[in-house]
């Protein structure tokens, strides 16, 4: 049966590459929890949250900040309670419930504000936008910093859509909504939306210049005395997990497995990305895979050149360790995840 592998020497081994990038790593829990867990267990690592059902994979919840989201005082009460003390807000009202705690606690807490950036996408009506107006942001920010100085840290926190390869003038944006005065007093910039990785249908010639412009903001942000964050998610698990399949029938040029993108490669539809497969050739005879589900949308891959696959071969999709989350849709079970040390 289908199956996900996670190697922890991976997950350890994407972590490292991006140590000296940042100052503070915040792994985007979300992507995947079992690869939380690894962290948490073996590194120092933040971890980005957006619901509270996912802190039961966090032990340490001092490591956590989490993302607002429609909350009441009740709630961020009980966040504190657990040892959370880093938040970031991205509406006015949700940050007008979090100062009337501030008021009345006595907890430093360190807040994050998301400020809206232009979108670099086709104007789909798909997307929703995050973030409040940078004067919003700025205005905000003064007045926090008055009203609770000795209470609060103050952050800028803003999201790249990580597969978004045009995004990434980070100074250059940054430069033209803060000003002097706000760049003050903000003690970090978390620059949010991960790093790419790498799938059949990504350009990855441009890694090293998202590398680049990382490491010039944060030189620049060290001159003003401000930490970089980073929230990688997929840069991280995506390489660390392979989705062992079977395939049970080939005809046509077809082969279909015995997953589905929507118990396996939800990505598949919703960025959509598509997962290489292991040992799949530059030319050849061209195949699709496909999921074992009747709906016509689930393709693993549209075109992938192999060599004489069978049924009861196995067929590898790597990098297959990010957002390989499952719906119930036609029933499909939830694929096990086996951690291992390493690969075979």
């Amino acid at each position: 049966m289908a199956k996900f592998v996670i190697s922890k020497n991976k997950v350890l081994e994407q972590y490292r590459v991006l140590e000296g990038l940042a100052d503070v790593i915040s792994y985007s829990s979300k992507t995947n929890q079992d690869v939380t867990k690894i962290l948490e267990r073996e590194t120092n690592c933040f971890f980005s949250v957006h619901l509270t059902n996912e802190l039961v994979h966090i032990k340490d919840k001092s490591r956590v900040i989490f993302l607002s989201q429609g909350w009441d005082k009740k709630q961020i009460e009980e966040l504190l309670s657990e040892g959370i003390k880093n938040f970031i807000v991205d509406n006015e009202t949700d940050l007008d419930v979090l100062e009337s705690i501030i008021e009345s606690s006595s907890k430093k807490i360190t807040i994050f504000l998301r400020v809206k950036l232009k979108e670099r996408s086709l104007r789909t009506e798909r997307y929703f936008v995050f973030g409040m107006n940078s004067y919003i942001v700025t205005k905000r920010i003064k007045s926090l910093n008055e009203k609770f100085e000795n209470k609060i840290s103050l952050g800028i926190h803003f999201h790249r859509k990580t597969q978004n390869m045009s995004e990434w003038n980070l100074q250059y944006e940054l430069e033209n909504i803060l000003d002097k005065e706000t760049l003050k007093i903000i003690n970090f910039v978390n620059i949010g939306g991960g790093i790419p990785s790498e799938y059949a249908n990504t350009n990855m010639k441009v890694i090293d210049s998202i590398f680049k412009k990382i490491n010039t903001l944060k030189d620049w942000l060290k001159e003003l005395n401000i930490k970089l964050m980073i929230e990688p998610g997929r840069f991280i698990a995506a390489p660390s997990g392979k989705l062992i399949t079977k395939i049970i029938n080939v005809y046509d040029n077809n082969i279909i497995v015995d997953a589905s993108i929507y118990n396996s490669d939800m990505d598949a539809l919703i960025v959509p990305v598509k997962l290489k497969i292991e040992g799949e050739l530059e030319k050849g005879e061209g195949y699709v895979v496909k999921g074992v589900t009747p709906c016509s949308m689930d393709l693993f891959r549209y075109r992938v050149y192999l060599n004489n696959p069978q049924v009861g071969d196995e067929l590898v999709f790597i990098n297959a360790g990010a957002y390989n989350f499952t719906t119930d849709f036609c029933d499909l079970n939830k694929l096990k995840t086996v951690i291992v040390d390493n690969f075979n």
